[in-house]
């Protein structure tokens, strides 16, 4: 069954272009992720997904009926806490405003580790404690979908793994729109957003197996031999090292030559390497270098 159904979604503000034509279908009980950076249209997406804004032209639609519908829960990024209630004030406040809000929360706030925030003012409170209870509070809500913006922002590693956790085990739908690499992993499907469209989708796995090779250099300076071997010239630096999609008809031994045949220090003349794709390549990939629909 279609959970979300989004066709021709465009939105403006005073005749800016937000979203530009989205169509979008999310299936009952999958996780899409929607991955690109911030600013290109993600939250507003989210936000027409669930019937909080109005899209300009196109339609939405949840389980066949109209948005907004109890059956689609939706966090936005900052902007559910007030800071002037305490953590347990505010899971009272927002108890009674939904009428399928379940005690969860408790279990939550234990997996989070915030329940010292349970008697201070979110205001006293950090970015990421206060993400945590807001958190808390959204997944205690019983509902078949899920929206969430940025739920991992504000997170340490170990917290973002335990979110992913508790995602997984939920019998529902969920929408969770990033612009961290790593979250990929949460992901059934992943939507890559940019400039107000969906410019590729697929599953993580099939996606990574269409990229191609990705190679590797040691050495800022013996890295800059790679754009003249990679799609678009494009690289991208990671770490103490650089890499980028070797084009058709390229392989790392024709890099390899160029690089130990340079004029780098002798520390840098590492040979290439062809690495495994990571999901931060497939960032990359989809909304720097190409941009085209996976399927």
């Amino acid at each position: 069954m279609t959970a979300i159904r989004a066709r021709d979604v465009r939105k403006e503000f005073d005749g800016t272009v937000v979203l530009d034509g989205v169509d979008l279908d999310v299936e009952d009980d999958e996780t899409l992720v929607l991955m690109g950076p911030n600013g290109v249209g993600k939250t507003v997406l989210l936000s027409c997904l669930a019937g909080s804004t109005t899209p300009t032209d196109g339609d939405v639609e949840a389980f066949g009926g109209e948005v907004p519908t109890p059956e689609v829960a939706f966090l936005r990024q900052e902007a559910m806490g007030i800071d002037a209630l305490t953590g347990r004030e505010n899971v009272s406040f927002y108890s009674r405003l939904h009428p399928e809000f379940t005690d969860r929360w408790e279990e939550y706030v234990a997996r989070f580790g915030v329940e010292d925030a349970l008697d201070k003012r979110l205001a006293d409170c950090s970015v990421g404690m206060q993400r945590k209870v807001e958190l808390a509070i959204a997944l205690s809500i019983d509902a078949p979908v899920y929206l969430l913006d940025e739920p991992t922002a504000g997170l340490d590693l170990s917290m973002i793994q335990t979110f992913h956790e508790v995602v997984r085990e939920r019998d529902a739908a969920f929408v969770v729109s990033s612009h961290l690499p790593h979250d990929a992993d949460l992901a059934d499907r992943i939507a890559f957003v940019d400039d107000g469209s969906v410019v590729a989708t697929g599953a993580p796995d099939a996606m990574l197996d269409a990229l191609p090779p990705v190679a590797s250099v040691m050495g800022v300076e013996a890295g800059s031999a790679l754009e003249e071997f990679v799609v678009d010239g494009r690289v991208f630096s990671d770490g103490g090292q650089t890499r980028g999609f070797l084009r058709d008809g390229v392989d790392v031994d024709d890099v390899a030559a160029a690089v130990d045949g340079g004029d780098s220090p002798a520390s840098d003349r590492e040979r290439v390497t062809e690495s495994p794709p990571t999901y931060t390549d497939l960032f990359n990939y989809y909304l720097h270098v190409e941009g085209r629909d996976a399927g």
